[in-house]
Formats: structure tokens, sequence, C-alpha cells
């Protein structure tokens, strides 16, 4: 997400209506969420009303307090292991729940900017959601022991998801790095000239697994044939292959094996 650069801009109330604001217009919410606004009525969650709802957050007034109390505490100095304040920053913002929707997206992106802007990932690439998806009921009643008093109850949880998500991003690079040897080798078989222009390409791939045509053209500078050429060159060796078969004009190409590693 290019929405903020948290090593230049910390984390604060406007950071956080700013996030909201990039995630709800990218994505389909309700016709009431208003994006990069905090809340001015009361909500709840579950139930049809506050008297029969499963959490009932604070109103607007505490709300606001609540919210300027949780960005002291995202500044604040102190000796809480950074993992263990993630994942403070991210049930009291829950507990908040400062937005009419969007609240649960919102306080998970937290968690990954909150890591990146205090160095412990070099990019905001840890993310918790499949954790949090995977053990959805666990995941509410652990928020729910949060809320509740129990705060060492939702922090075992949430380390338990760091530490799963974080193996699986291990056990993704060393697959990624192993299909990058295989394929680099592939294209070093090639010609002198056939291996330099797909050396141009082969990298971009791992940020861009879909390409065309034209999307080759401006990455190499190529004519409309060699990036054609070049193209057909990766589909022989197995790298990419066509993603609209039946289209005429227009196609696009995927290199489906390092997808399929995000999907194992």
């Amino acid at each position: 997400m290019d929405l903020i650069k948290t090593k230049n801009r910390p984390i604060s109330l406007r950071f956080v209506r700013e996030l909201h604001e990039k995630l709800m217009n990218q994505a389909r919410s309700s016709h009431f969420c208003d994006p990069g606004e905090f809340r001015k009525s009361q909500n709840w969650i579950g139930g049809t009303k506050p008297d029969n709802a499963r959490f009932v957050p604070p109103p607007v007034v505490e709300m606001h307090q609540a919210l300027n109390d949780l960005e002291h505490f995202i500044h604040q100095k102190d000796n809480i292991l950074t993992f263990i304040k993630a994942g403070i920053i991210h049930s009291q913002f829950e507990t908040i729940h400062p937005f009419l929707d969007g609240n649960g997206r919102t306080g998970r992106m937290l968690i990954t900017f909150y890591l990146h802007q205090e160095e412990l990932l070099d990019r905001p690439v840890l993310f918790l959601s499949s954790f949090f998806k995977k053990h959805q009921e666990l995941y509410y009643e652990k928020l729910a022991s949060y809320h509740n008093g129990k705060a060492s109850e939702w922090i075992e949880f949430f380390l338990d998801g760091v530490i799963e998500i974080a193996n699986e991003a291990m056990d993704i690079a060393h697959k990624i790095t192993e299909l990058r040897e295989q394929d680099m080798a592939k294209i070093q078989a090639l010609g002198k000239r056939a291996s330099e222009s797909a050396i141009l390409i082969l990298p971009k791939l791992y940020g861009q697994p879909v390409v065309n045509v034209a999307l080759i053209q401006r990455w190499t500078g190529f004519t409309r044939i060699t990036a054609q050429a070049a193209i057909n060159r990766f589909i022989d060796l197995g790298i990419l292959m066509p993603k609209n078969k039946d289209k005429k004009y227009g196609r696009s190409y995927i290199y489906k094996t390092y997808i399929d590693i995000f999907s194992d």
C-alpha cells in the first residue's frame, strides 16, 4: 500500500482515518461506513440494539478520549515488548471501535504498520488476517477476554498468531528463493542475447506476476514484436502461461508457479 510511509509519518489519528478511507474505498463496504471519518453515533457488535448486543463500544465523547489515549500509548516510550504492544494496540482499537464499519480491517493493518514503524519489519508485510480468520471464533473469544480484563489471554493468542504467520512467511520466502534460482538457471541456459533480455524481465515478475505485452514494453523499452517474443520465450521455459487463452487480443500472462506459492 503506497498510502503512507511510516518511516516518515508516525502513526496518528489522522493516519488512522486516512488508512480507513483507503481501505474502505478499495473494498466492498456498507453505504454508511463514512470512509475516513470517526463515528458520530453509538455502534454495537451483535444483537439488534445496544441492550442485547454482544459488545457495546464507548459512546462518542468517551471514544474520542480513548482514541487520544491510544495515540499517546502508541508513541509513549516504555518497556513493553514491541510485539506485545502491537497486540495491545490492536485489541484496544477494536474495543474503541471508532468507525461505523471497517474497524477489523483497519485494526489489522495497524498491527503491520506499527511493527514497520518500530523497525521490526523492513517492509509492512506481516499480516495476521489469515490467522484471525482461521481461528475466527477464538479471535472473538480472546478479544472478549481482553474486554473483561483478561489481557494475558488475548496476548498469548496474539503472539501465537505472530509465530505462526512468521513461520509461514519464512517458508514462502524459502520457496520463492528456490523458484527464482530454478528460473534463473533456465534463463542462463539461453543464448547470450536472449538471456540478457530475459534477465530484465524476471526480477520484475515478483512484484507484478501478471503481465501483458504493453507492460513488458514499459519495463524494457522493447518493441511490441520483441516484447511478445520475450513472453513467448518465458512460456517455452514454463515460467509464464496465458491467463486468458480464449482471448485473441490484449492477452495477459501469469507467473502461475510463483502465485501458487502463496496459496499452498
